[in-house]
């Protein structure tokens, strides 16, 4: 999979009082997304922040609590946006487009969380990787349930709800490794867009 564009306005970077701990992260997600998490050390981590020895361990305890940490969050925020999305409509074809938009706002907005997110999954230990794991299935269980409301009231024609819900999915992960903001199209019209075509995949009618 091709690498995102590192940006490297991060929190890292800024000297505006942005805190230690937030630093220490926004490095972590540069260097794991550069070099991969086995290849990044802590020493590395700290290095990018200006943080040496055992005062990077005053912020953060291990290399596998900033992976845990980025990863659960990542999830965490998909939860919350698609709760956010659908809320004050029962449409179902008008819930799934918000539902799509907001999956393929945060992965144009957030590539490097993604990027990490779909490779370092392997690299969590327990008990992150369930916590990560529980998370991606209640995620994709929420697509497959406003699939399956559409099929139920009419509206939606599929032979698999859960095949739908994974290409619906598959489209924001995709975002996430070419979207730029330089590029042809803005966000507003590659979110709307991709509404569309998840309303085509589903044959709402």
């Amino acid at each position: 999979m091709p690498q995102p564009r590192i940006h490297r306005d991060t929190a890292a970077n800024r000297p505006d009082g942005t805190s230690r701990a937030h630093a220490i992260r926004a490095a972590a997600l540069e260097l794991f997304t550069q070099r991969g998490y086995q290849a990044t050390t802590m020493a590395d981590i700290g290095a990018a922040v200006g943080v040496r020895g055992p005062s990077l361990y005053k912020h953060v305890s291990s290399k596998q609590a900033l992976l845990a940490q980025i990863m659960i969050g990542t999830m965490d925020a998909l939860l919350t946006a698609h709760r956010t999305a659908v809320a004050g409509t029962e449409d179902p074809a008008e819930r799934l487009r918000r539902a799509t938009e907001a999956h393929v706002r945060y992965h144009a907005r957030h590539r490097l969380e993604a990027f990490v997110g779909n490779r370092e999954i392997r690299s969590l230990e327990e008990p992150h990787s369930t916590a990560v794991l529980d998370r991606r299935d209640t995620y994709e269980k929420a697509f497959r349930e406003l699939v399956e409301a559409g099929v139920a009231a009419g509206r939606f024609h599929v032979a698999s709800a859960r095949l739908a819900s994974y290409a619906i999915l598959d489209l924001g992960m995709g975002v996430a490794v070419w979207y730029r903001e330089d590029g042809e199209l803005t966000e507003d019209q590659i979110v709307y867009q991709y509404g569309d075509f998840a309303l085509l995949l589903v044959g709402s009618g």
